[in-house]
């Protein structure tokens, strides 16, 4: 038995036992997804996709809190580090507690302006916020120390526990399915907090920092805090307003469309997660960072050509395949709704490698164009056709400008490459 986890140890790194279990958190994700538009349909789906789409503007809310905390593991050490925690899970309290209060005070209002069949699944969403803030500075401590088991154990007890737990309710109560899903959602919050780092949790703690420290935490904290804003917009404003826009019936057919075309995103995610923590330390011990920028681009640029192709070439059997022949309609779609999210997995790779060496112009940029694609959106609806292509206009000029920031940034090294 040694001899087995020695011979692991030698030629499998964590990184990439990291990664495989991204994969397989992604894969019960997207389980989780599929079931539900089969079981649901594509009315009923809708308002699931609504909850999923909360759920994921929350985790890239609930992200910045991450990053800010797996940044400054890296750099911080002994009671500096302890404080900064103690800190940081202060903060995190007090903002997930106003989130928490808004959306179950104005769940109602969110219920009309989404059109959903429920307000109470909003009230139980809004509940379990505060328990996901948690989840994600314990996870921002796990990736900055690169203890990638216990990173991996958490996203993978979030999603075994809401899949187990929102199909087991479906199964055996006759309840409203949007808050099934709701209720799922919650448990799952309390499930991804273990494994908890309860030493370094302590209200008590006086949280000194000099002044140097918390500048560059709050300069960090607040460009972080308005990239994930960006992101908030390009990867879920179209989902939103598509079911504002639109009916329930289509607006239940682009949930799925841009489920299966966001495989792409999801898939540089588990880049990034490892991008960042490299940078930072490679910046500390004074080597160079172009190269594993570099690495990560060709990967995410061949996966996602690998899965445009696909969707181009096989969309009718993909959509059944996964979903149904309730969603074929959208086969034309697919290829399409699949470049748009490829280029932008191209373009964040690059924001967030400036974003880790402080340089935030990139993620200015990224703003202005997810900005851009909401207001395009906002004004030229007619079709779910004229939504997907005014995606792509602006996930092109926003790679674009985001090489063109790269190449002024970087002559000099990449001439040495």
């Amino acid at each position: 038995m040694n001899a087995i986890t020695t011979l692991i140890k030698k030629y499998i790194k964590p990184e990439q036992i990291f990664m495989l279990s991204v994969l397989v958190v992604n894969g019960g994700n997207y389980l989780y997804n599929l079931l539900l538009g089969r079981i649901l349909g594509p009315e009923k789906f809708a308002d699931a996709a609504i909850l999923v789409t909360f759920l994921l503007v929350l985790s890239f809310i609930a992200m910045t809190f991450q990053l800010v905390t797996a940044k400054f593991s890296v750099l911080f050490e002994g009671k500096v580090f302890k404080n900064f925690i103690s800190l940081v899970y202060k903060n995190a309290l007090w903002f997930s507690v106003l989130m928490s209060f808004l959306i179950v005070f104005f769940s109602k209002e969110l219920q009309s302006f989404f059109n959903t069949s429920s307000s109470t699944m909003f009230v139980i969403f809004g509940l379990g916020i505060p328990f996901y803030f948690f989840m994600s500075v314990n996870r921002g401590v796990f990736q900055g120390k690169k203890e990638l088991s216990s990173l991996s154990f958490t996203y993978q007890t979030e999603m075994i526990s809401r899949l187990i737990i929102t199909f087991a309710i479906l199964y055996l109560l006759d309840l409203d399915s949007s808050v099934i899903i709701a209720i799922g959602i919650f448990c799952s919050f309390i499930f991804g907090l273990f494994p908890f780092k309860f030493k370094l949790f302590s209200f008590s703690r006086k949280n000194k920092l000099d002044i140097d420290h918390k500048k560059l935490i709050r300069n960090f904290f607040i460009i972080t805090a308005f990239y994930e804003l960006t992101q908030i917009i390009i990867n879920n404003s179209d989902i939103l307003l598509v079911k504002h826009f639109f009916d329930s019936y289509d607006a239940g057919l682009y949930a799925s469309l841009a489920l299966i075309g966001r495989i792409v995103y999801f898939i540089a995610w588990m880049f990034v997660m490892l991008l960042l923590p490299e940078v930072v330390q490679l910046k500390k011990d004074g080597k160079p960072t172009l190269p594993i920028l570099l690495k990560y681009v060709i990967y995410i640029a061949t996966i996602s050509g690998l899965i445009i192709l696909s969707c181009y070439f096989f969309p009718e059997q993909i959509i059944t395949l996964l979903f149904g022949g309730s969603y074929v309609s959208m086969a034309p779609l697919l290829w399409k709704y699949a470049l748009a999210t490829g280029i932008f997995a191209i373009s964040n790779i690059f924001a967030y490698y400036y974003l880790s060496l402080d340089k935030y112009v990139p993620v200015v940029l990224s703003g202005i164009f997810g900005l851009l694609q909401v207001v395009l959106i906002i004004f030229f609806h007619n079709s779910l056709l004229e939504v997907v292509q005014l995606q792509i206009l602006a996930m092109v000029l926003l790679l674009v400008v985001q090489l063109t920031f790269f190449f002024i940034s970087n002559k000099k090294e990449i001439k040495y490459l």
